[in-house]
């Protein structure tokens, strides 16, 4: 009798044990064909945008009206921000595709340009209309490339969970057809990244490149990092301070810190540039109390701290509290005008007025010595281009990035309009509005809702 229990319990176990081994085997298929399903669609979706990419590269070729060409360029930039997404979802993230992705985003960045421009002030040149061509004849050789893949995919039923593995293993390029093509087109591509799209597109691409090389100074050691950060800091013997260089992938060459003072029981993180020893940023790690003061005195303890620290004159630009830090942007000062590329963010802790953080690396990376010129505009002449329902608390004068990344010296108008408070900068030279933004509110407390 017992056996036949223990028979029945054993058969019971192994059922029991092979249903679970076959859902669980069935849920692994279902989650593998999803995600090969998502992978399939991406792809024939990026040989699709790509297809429709050249078609309307070629359709802004036999164009003569602005009328038509502004909203066939638009759809251009439209096509390569689908084509940018579609690569995303493959993939191909071990995979070197960084060419084909640069050739993208000039492409982009010179349509989007061109047709956000007024045309009929300023028509394309015999110039851009060359490099109309090119990027036809460019985006030809690409989706010829791209439809071989997916007709070799196609003709041999290939996989692309296959791809990821292959991906994920290191095997050797001739392991995976579609390995294979993405790196051709990579190639065919490599040429054209860097073709010459024109000033306005090399500016967006210089912002991305930007580096600390234009610091003063020599590059400092590890030892040089350790006492400058005691000397910022003002710290006793006994913090323990760990030094890194920044890993190989930084966009920068800089020093992490690290310093923990045993008597806080408080951890500070700092990252200092090699060439210099500037700091770029700085965090202190603790918990904050109830706010014990206020906002104003919070920017009197920001304001010291850059006054210990830098050299430049700031003012503040912006105020902002959440929940018990206040944070402070500062921009440098020059001959009264506000140098928006070089600004600072100063953290406050609102219970005893601690710096809590300090972030400077756009400072670093903007700061060279400038010439301010004289206005062409007067400030009643540039109000003159402001919304008339726009009233005007405050006006300053400013030196800002436009959307294509060029510096331009502007009046800085701040002021209401209905319940909500704007910035509005009117280009001093020629009475354009290069930016309109719109301040935050305080933001609400959640946690008393």
């Amino acid at each position: 009798m017992v056996r036949t229990i223990l028979i029945v319990l054993l058969f019971v176990a192994i059922a029991g044990t092979g249903y679970w081994g076959y859902t669980e085997h069935q849920e692994k298929n279902a989650i593998l064909l999803q995600a090969e399903n998502n992978y399939q669609r991406a792809f024939h979706d990026l040989n699709f945008h790509v297809d429709s990419l050249h078609d309307k590269i070629g359709e802004t070729l036999a164009m003569n009206s602005r009328n038509q060409l502004s909203p066939a360029l638009a759809q251009v930039w439209r096509l390569t921000s689908e084509a940018h997404n579609d690569v995303g979802q493959l993939p191909l993230a071990l995979l070197p595709f960084n060419k084909t992705e640069e050739f993208l985003t000039k492409m982009g960045e010179f349509s989007y340009r061109t047709a956000v421009r007024d045309l009929g002030k300023k028509p394309l040149s015999a110039q851009e209309h060359s490099k109309l061509k090119e990027l036809y004849a460019n985006a030809t050789e690409i989706q010829n490339e791209l439809r071989k893949t997916q007709a070799l995919a196609q003709k041999h039923n290939l996989r692309w969970m296959d791809v990821e593995m292959a991906l994920a293993t290191n095997k050797t390029p001739e392991d995976n057809t579609i390995i294979d093509g993405f790196k051709t087109v990579d190639k065919t591509a490599q040429g054209y990244s860097e073709t010459d799209f024109g000033p306005e597109v090399s500016n967006m691409m210089k912002m991305k490149n930007r580096n600390f090389n234009q610091l003063k100074g020599k590059e400092i050691t590890k030892e040089d990092a350790r006492k400058i950060a005691i000397k910022f800091f003002d710290l006793k013997k006994n913090v323990k301070i760990t030094v890194e260089e920044s890993g190989k992938k930084a966009n920068y060459d800089a020093y992490s810190l690290t310093l923990y003072n045993p008597e806080t029981k408080g951890t500070t993180y700092m990252d200092l540039t090699k060439k210099g020893g500037y700091p770029i940023w700085e965090l202190y790690d603790r918990n904050v109390g109830k706010p014990k003061i206020s906002l104003n005195q919070a920017m009197f303890q920001a304001e010291d701290f850059l006054k210990k620290h830098m050299d430049s004159k700031m003012v503040v630009v912006s105020s902002n509290q959440y929940d018990n830090i206040a944070v402070f942007t500062y921009a440098r000062s020059q001959e009264n005008v506000r140098i928006y590329p070089e600004i600072v963010t100063v953290k406050v802790a609102l219970d005893n007025g601690d710096i809590m953080g300090y972030e400077g690396k756009e400072f670093l990376l903007s700061h060279v010595d400038r010439r301010i010129p004289v206005f062409k505009l007067s400030e009643k002449e540039a109000r003159t281009n402001l919304n008339p329902k726009f009233q005007v608390k405050e006006v300053s004068k400013a030196l800002i990035r436009n959307d294509i990344n060029e510096e331009v010296f502007c009046y800085e108008f701040l002021g209401v309009s209905g319940n909500e408070t704007y910035q509005i900068f009117i280009n001093a030279e020629n009475g354009n509005e290069e930016e309109v933004k719109k301040l935050k509110e305080a933001e609400p407390s959640y946690n008393e809702i």
